[in-house]
């Protein structure tokens, strides 16, 4: 069955050279002039639009952008992306100053788990370990053991003693899915993306007839109907890598629209088909989208606005960071 006023899906085919080529704008200039003079890196997420994607220094998923936030060597670090992302570089570099171009750009998920019901939920039920969806505040950080990805749950979930009885904050959806891939029970904290879960079975089966031969890929952050459709389920940085070494031509992507301007950019050749909602032939965030090239341009003019943390929540929340980032290089943990 399909709805009667089904929106079309968005197909977007190959670039083709001269927008591939395309130069700079004037605004997109004379933001890479003032990340020179302010030493600044600029750090995007996969969903950004396409115009603040080809001005950053890197662009990935929250794994790839958390090492870059370690690693970086800048004075200034521009994080185009939503409130917790920014906050996890600066509970990383805490003598560098981060800034967030639309400080309003917050989360739903995020939203879902405040500190003081976990605080109150840990309370009631010591001696759980605690993993943490890096998509949750500093303040939930500063509360966790460990904090994982997308792209590296199943690997973090893996190294914890069988012994240990799991809290898995704050997507409920995700959390499914690790458990079932390490088969390990865990309590699922009752969150979840609202962009994410906008994918139904409907609509991607109504597109999955119209592209009969294209892969569907899927973000584990989608309900378990939709992830049972998949050809694969996985990370925005996953998709790149089986995008480009799958034969097919075509794929249709089930994540945030923005994924598809670096699948478009990093899989020549190829086409790409944004999942459906009843809504639209596409899905954006309407946080990720908050952020604009006229704000970034603002933002390193101003140097703001920038991340503050009071240092406890910070020190508290770095141990986990840190731990994610060890065990996810080493491949071991001593939890």
């Amino acid at each position: 069955m399909t709805t009667p006023h089904a929106p079309a899906p968005l197909v977007f085919p190959p670039l083709d050279a001269t927008e591939a080529l395309r130069p700079p704008s004037p605004l997109q200039e004379e933001i890479l002039r003032l990340k020179r003079e302010r030493n600044a890196v600029i750090l995007a997420h996969n969903y950004q639009v396409d115009e603040i994607q080809r001005v950053a220094d890197y662009t990935g998923d929250s794994l790839g952008l958390s090492y870059k936030a370690a690693e970086t060597q800048a004075d200034i670090i521009v994080f185009c992306g939503v409130h917790f992302m920014a906050e996890t570089a600066k509970i990383t570099n805490p003598g560098k100053t981060v800034i967030l171009p639309e400080m309003d750009a917050g989360c739903s998920l995020s939203d879902s788990c405040p500190a003081t019901q976990l605080a109150a939920y840990k309370e009631a039920n010591p001696g759980l370990y605690v993993v943490a969806y890096i998509n949750c505040s500093a303040e939930v950080k500063a509360l966790s053991d460990v904090i994982c990805t997308s792209g590296n749950a199943v690997k973090i979930v893996s190294q914890i003693p069988a012994e240990r009885e799991i809290l898995f904050v704050p997507d409920q959806n995700l959390g499914q899915w690790v458990s079932r891939q390490t088969k390990r029970p865990m309590r699922l904290w009752p969150g979840s993306c609202y962009a994410h879960v906008l994918y139904s079975v409907r609509n991607i089966e109504r597109v999955r007839a119209q592209f009969s031969n294209a892969p569907v890929v899927v973000h584990p952050e989608c309900i378990e109907a939709v992830r049972d459709m998949a050809d694969i389920v996985c990370s925005t940085e996953k998709m790149i890598s089986y995008c480009r070494d799958n034969p097919a031509d075509t794929f249709i992507i089930v994540t945030e629209t923005g994924m598809i301007n670096r699948l478009r950019r990093e899989v020549p050749g190829k086409s790409f088909v944004a999942g459906p909602t009843d809504h639209c032939g596409c899905n954006d965030c309407r946080f990720m989208k908050m952020n604009t090239l006229e704000k970034l341009r603002d933002s390193l003019a101003t140097l703001s606005p920038r991340i503050e943390m009071p240092a406890p929540v910070m020190d508290a929340a770095r141990i986990p960071i840190t731990r994610m980032l060890e065990w996810s290089r080493a491949g071991n943990a001593n939890a």
